[in-house]
């Protein structure tokens, strides 16, 4: 099969990764670079491929399969906008968009022009997620009941110093770590139908939160909490846990994930089960059967890479579509609300 031609967008740290995975890939070959500022020149050159200033340009002189949207927030919908003019697929890295407003606005094209774009929740690929949501589609776990998280991390100074907007509201957990999650949880759980929160900026005194404390209710009416901080020693984060990217040390004995039901419970990363055999017996004082669950590793961004090329060639439905990302975005923008006013926030209320 013909190699697909894969244009970047972005030429920062995760477009160099896509540009890494799409030269180790046989489904796809890098044919171009977009991005206006001078370094990016010298990677075209490393890589053999033209380099633009911006997208119209490139669709100007040729015309790629795909293209992977590496760019700022900002201008995540600009770039969807103009792929779907030229028929072109697209994946956008996440957030779908820089705000809710801008998100439903391509969502509402993107829908109406039938467009082939996929969203880069590349955790949403994780063979840890496909292993725990198999696990609690099979009725391991019973009905759900409650779900525990955290993303407890601590970024040095001079994650701030170099980019000082990350000091202040926008830059924060809410906005920039927990979009991750909200996407995690929903496939893991269900719909999160309203939320609470609680944040704080006591540590650094920044004026963005550098901690949050989140109550979710879920459609099924299973009930989470969930910690988030940027300033804790702690590794109870995915990063720190999942061994899925390696420039992060993993501790084998933290998990980010509890998620209980009326028959067990499954720790995630380290897939731990504790579940009654008979579920006539159960008890708190009988004992639980325990068992790991086996997992096949794999890099989430390369199965995202070969998931694109699917949905490129019309042999796959995108796995996370941009009603999914605007719906990440809802309750990212419900648990900034909730923080804000100390109000429960009906998610469908966005």
């Amino acid at each position: 099969m013909t190699p697909l031609r894969i244009a970047v967008a972005g030429a920062g740290l995760i477009g160099r990764r896509h540009i890494e995975l799409i030269q180790a890939s046989r489904d796809c070959q890098l044919c171009a670079l977009v991005d206006p500022v001078p370094a990016a020149a010298a990677l075209g050159a490393q890589h053999g491929v033209a380099v633009y200033p911006s997208l119209e340009q490139l669709f100007s002189a040729q015309r790629p399969d795909g293209v992977i949207l590496a760019t700022p927030n900002q201008l995540h919908v600009q770039g969807a906008l103009a792929c779907i003019e030229h028929d072109v697929a697209a994946l956008i890295e996440k957030p779908v968009a820089h705000s809710l407003a801008e998100g439903k606005r391509l969502l509402a094209i993107a829908e109406q022009r039938q467009a082939r774009l996929l969203v880069g929740h590349h955790r949403a690929h994780s063979t840890i997620l496909d292993k725990a949501r198999e696990l609690i589609y099979e009725g391991l776990l019973g009905d759900l009941v409650a779900v525990m998280g955290s993303a407890l991390f601590y970024k040095p100074a001079d994650y701030f110093d170099t980019a000082p907007w990350r000091r202040q509201p926008g830059g924060g957990p809410v906005l920039i770590n927990m979009i991750h999650e909200i996407g995690n949880l929903r496939s893991l759980c269900g719909e999160i139908v309203a939320v609470q929160a609680q944040a704080s900026n006591a540590t650094r005194g920044f004026a963005v939160e550098d901690s949050v404390a989140i109550s979710l209710r879920f459609a099924s009416g299973a009930l989470g909490t969930f910690l988030l901080s940027d300033t804790a020693a702690c590794a109870r984060s995915w990063e720190q846990t999942a061994r899925e990217n390696l420039d992060y040390p993993s501790y084998a004995d933290e998990d980010c994930y509890v998620i209980a039901g009326t028959r067990g419970s499954l720790s995630i990363p380290s897939m731990r089960l504790k579940y009654y055999a008979d579920s006539d017996q159960r008890s708190w004082w009988k004992p639980f059967s325990t068992a790991v669950a086996a997992l096949e590793p794999a890099d989430p961004l390369q199965r995202q890479l070969t998931h694109f090329c699917q949905v490129i060639r019309g042999e796959a439905q995108s796995l996370v579509t941009v009603r999914d990302g605007v719906r990440n975005l809802q309750i990212v923008e419900a648990i900034s609300q909730a923080a804000l006013t100390g109000q429960t926030i009906d998610t469908a209320s966005l």
